[in-house]
């Protein structure tokens, strides 16, 4: 068995993000729930049997509340950075703070595999659990955004994936496991599609048909998006995150929206990008996509290796 849960697992063409808040109200919520998150490899073999091509995966997050609550007596550790989301306040922008416990980052190449395996999962959690946001994504052309622009270039890859997104020896009780941000993105797409083409290259800070890399601003001057977006030590040397975002939305209804997920070593280099994304760098200057795209939830989660799922029904 993998020592890590799937946050590694290649990019597919439909994804469900759910988020869950723990029912207080019902006296059986966390045994239930420690009792799912033990059998969810379980419940993934079944549904994966239906297509075994799928590229089925499932990443269970675990939010700072419900990590007390579901490791209470446990001895499991308590991951070193894990806390809820901080809202971030910028002169303009918000980065709000939204509720949820528990995600679910389940991926597929078939949108009928991830529908079944939420199915499921929701049966046996029953009341245990309450749905707080359910989000179908799906891959856009050549894993374009609903703005035109290819997303998740300066995702690490090969062997520089683990050391970007696991926990190693600086929280050894913790190893293996990840920290994981989401966020809820809708854009105003008439405001966007209302600028040249130039405008929007440097806003993102990369040429929108084939994805070249523009120059950086001068320091002290308004930097795009891919820049404040790149977090460095004092040496230069560049933090990566796993970004597996996804659009969702729906044209009838005029909703048109990326789905963040990015999921890190260290929860502080995520905070640190959107930090200076909502309040700038320097402050003041923030991100002009932000002007045009809306954050409508933001939650943090730590997921755990499977071993430490597995354990949570051992009581």
């Amino acid at each position: 068995m993998s020592q890590n849960q799937a946050v590694q697992a290649s990019l597919t063409k439909s994804a469900t993000f759910l988020v869950l808040t723990i029912n207080s109200s019902s006296p059986s919520a966390l045994k239930t729930i420690r009792s799912v998150l033990a059998s969810v490899s379980d419940l993934a073999k079944n549904v994966v049997l239906r297509d075994l091509n799928s590229q089925f995966s499932c990443a269970v997050g675990i939010g700072s509340d419900a990590w007390d609550a579901l490791t209470a007596g446990t001895g499991l550790g308590r991951p070193a950075e894990l806390h809820p989301f901080r809202q971030i306040s910028g002169a303009k922008h918000t980065a709000v703070s939204t509720p949820g416990d528990l995600l679910f980052h389940i991926r597929a190449d078939r949108r009928d595999i991830c529908f079944e395996f939420e199915r499921q999962l929701l049966a046996k959690l029953g009341d245990a659990a309450a749905v707080v946001d359910d989000t179908q994504g799906f891959r856009y052309f050549d894993a374009r955004d609903l703005l035109g622009f290819v997303d998740g270039t300066a995702n690490p890859v090969g062997p520089a994936v683990p050391d970007a997104v696991l926990i190693a020896g600086e929280d050894a009780a913790c190893a293996d496991g990840s920290y994981v941000v989401v966020q809820k993105y809708v854009h105003d797409v008439k405001a966007w599609g209302g600028l040249s083409t130039e405008a929007q290259e440097a806003i993102i800070g990369r040429t929108k048909l084939d994805n070249m890399e523009l120059d950086d601003q001068p320091d002290g001057h308004q930097q795009a998006h891919k820049t404040l977006a790149t977090i460095e030590d004092d040496d230069g040397n560049e933090y990566s995150i796993l970004r597996d975002n996804m659009p969702f939305g729906s044209p009838g209804s005029g909703v048109f929206g990326t789905y963040f997920i990015g999921y890190s070593r260290r929860l502080w280099v995520i905070e640190k990008m959107l930090e200076r994304m909502f309040v700038g760098h320097p402050p003041g200057k923030h991100d002009r996509i932000l002007d045009f795209s809306t954050a409508l939830t933001g939650t943090t989660f730590y997921v755990p290796p499977p071993s430490v799922l597995e354990s949570l029904g051992s009581d």
